[in-house]
């Protein structure tokens, strides 16, 4: 699996971060970012990707 996140769109709610911060944070700049692969945290990465309020994680399997 891989996670990005389309950062033009993000709002920096820092819901992702607060679902699996094993993967994802808030940057200096306010906005989420992907910092660590996601082995081991697929569910809560799903998770993270369909409660995004702007739908800007995105899934590769």
């Amino acid at each position: 699996m891989k996670v990005n996140i389309d950062r033009e769109g993000c709002i920096g709610c820092g819901m992702c971060a607060e679902i699996c911060p094993e993967v994802f944070r808030m940057a200096d700049d306010g906005l989420s970012e992907t910092y660590k692969s996601p082995d081991g945290f697929e569910i809560q990465v799903r998770d993270a990707a369909v409660g995004c309020p702007v739908e800007v994680i995105h899934i590769k399997e």
